[in-house]
């Protein structure tokens, strides 16, 4: 099972909504991948910035790399969790490997969560596109709103993030967007410090977790 989560809008909370549902798909199937294509996931899970190759540069190696290439890359997150790292973003300009990409995750035996950030290009856009369950993470903003409504893919759901004082409500985000909110998260200071401090996924606040149990 393969799971994009992407934002028409910088600071959506992709992100975040990534690694708790990888964290929750890890503790309910006993494994699961999280996969990094914005640059940002190690920080949250609380991991140093990894030293090694990354999907950049499984990128830059073209079409000669070994089937198992991808595998060779992971890094341990827990027991149950592991995280393809992004690597070094000066070689993700490359042509024709999105696709490529994408079918080597979506043939992974254990279920993958794909963070592929806001407004996603390229591969990240072949990814998203691709995926069994593409997650729009979105704001109730209504610059979002139009962003997405523009943006050139089209999600299967919505994990909303709730927030006080804002006018839409989710009524009208599936009106604009003609698909379902799959999980509303509440925003709280909790989640904000977990993700912080690099805990999410040792210790994943209960708000998070039950608002995304659905969603996994």
């Amino acid at each position: 099972m393969l799971v994009a989560c992407w934002g028409a809008k910088g600071g959506s909370g992709t992100t975040v909504v990534a690694a708790a549902l990888a964290t929750l798909l890890a503790r309910a199937q006993g494994a699961a991948l999280v996969v990094d294509l914005d640059g940002d996931l190690p920080g949250v899970l609380g991991l140093p910035e990894p030293d090694g190759p990354g999907i950049a540069e499984w990128l830059a190696a073209g079409e000669g790399v070994p089937p198992d290439a991808l595998g060779r890359l992971e890094v341990r997150v827990t027991a149950g969790l592991a995280l393809l790292p992004a690597g070094a973003p000066g070689q993700w300009a490359v042509e024709g490997r999105g696709d490529v990409l994408a079918a080597l995750l979506a043939a992974d035996p254990r279920p993958v969560v794909v963070d592929c950030g806001s407004q996603p290009v390229g591969h990240r856009l072949a990814v998203a596109a691709a995926a069994a369950h593409s997650l729009l993470v979105l704001r109730p903003c209504a610059l979002a709103l139009r962003r997405a409504q523009r943006s050139p893919l089209r999600p299967s759901g919505v994990v909303l993030i709730d927030e006080d004082g804002r006018a839409l409500g989710p009524d009208d985000i599936e009106a604009a967007l003609g698909v379902p909110i799959r999980a509303i998260v509440p925003w709280a200071r909790s989640i904000a410090r977990a993700a912080d401090g690099g805990l999410l996924a040792g210790r994943l606040p209960g708000g998070l977790a039950r608002a995304l149990r659905k969603a996994a």
